[in-house]
């Protein structure tokens, strides 16, 4: 997969209109609503897992969280899967003050923290490696949609380290707008993602590095919702055949855009109560 170069102005329409759905959120302080950064991240956390086959609900995730209450009806990989991912959530929200430098072993350290109690160790031909302990994949994997194959795993580690290279870079420069940051943050979930350096996790990983972007900017983290998941494969894939991200930014901008509008919404016919979820 080829890491081409971000381009500039090639979503502009679709930035406008996430920058004037962010000032609305703005102007109304949602995000300074009583416990708003608790059920935000609880959402994006449920959302995400659910994107890899989680039923358990925000509702569920909460009564987890805060009362130790484990859901009912759900297998332990399910709760585990939640449990660490929030853990990987708190880490990095934790440090973001720090702006840390993304390297590999940064990556393979959110890695082991998501798949830290629903990995598993492989022996191969090729070498041994333990999921649950972040380690790059060591075999060839194809993906679901027309058993297309990801990058070769002998190609991964000098490619994500050209990956982190490229992030750090784009990180250290000023930004014009925050859409500029969102597709900053959507570019990198694209390129890794399509590096596919883990036998598992990928999308969670390369999730909540978008999320860190966008939070250490300041700016409210994207949630990609379960309802659009069918939409996020397609768009990635069609990017992802293409070797040009436009088409999967494009979609993110618009399903971010979207979902900022819908809390806005929201929150007004509320008369000012938090209650953006969709769970």
């Amino acid at each position: 997969m080829g890491m081409k170069a971000r381009g500039t102005s090639m979503t502009s329409r679709s930035q406008d209109k996430l920058n004037n759905a962010l000032a609305q959120f703005n102007s109304l302080e949602i995000d300074k609503q009583i416990n708003f950064q608790k059920l935000y991240l609880y959402s994006i956390i449920t959302h995400s897992t659910a994107i890899e086959g989680s039923t358990i609900t925000e509702i569920e995730n909460t009564l987890m969280f805060d009362e130790d209450i484990v859901p009912s009806g759900h297998n332990v990989t399910e709760q585990l899967m939640n449990i660490d991912l929030k853990h990987a959530y708190d880490f990095v929200i934790k440090n973001l003050s720090k702006k840390p430098e993304i390297t590999v072993e940064y990556l393979k350290m959110l890695s082991a923290m998501i798949m830290k109690n629903t990995g598993s160790s492989y022996n191969t031909a090729t070498g041994n490696f333990d999921s649950s302990a972040g380690d790059l994949r060591l075999v060839n994997v194809s993906a679901g949609r027309g058993g297309k194959s990801y990058l070769g795993y002998h190609k991964i580690p000098q490619n994500i380290e050209k990956f982190c290279i490229w992030l750090n870079s784009e990180r250290e420069k000023t930004f014009s707008n925050a859409a500029d940051v969102y597709e900053l943050s959507f570019e990198a979930h694209y390129r890794l993602v399509s590096i596919h350096p883990w036998v598992d996790g990928n999308g969670r990983v390369c999730r909540l590095l978008m999320n860190m972007i966008q939070m250490e900017n300041g700016l409210l983290p994207s949630i990609l919702l379960k309802e659009n998941k069918a939409q996020y494969i397609e768009a990635l894939a069609r990017s992802q055949d293409a070797d040009d991200s436009t088409y999967f930014i494009r979609f993110m901008l618009t399903s971010t855009t979207n979902f900022i509008l819908k809390c806005v919404d929201d929150f007004k016919e509320t008369r000012g109560i938090f209650l953006c979820q969709s769970i």
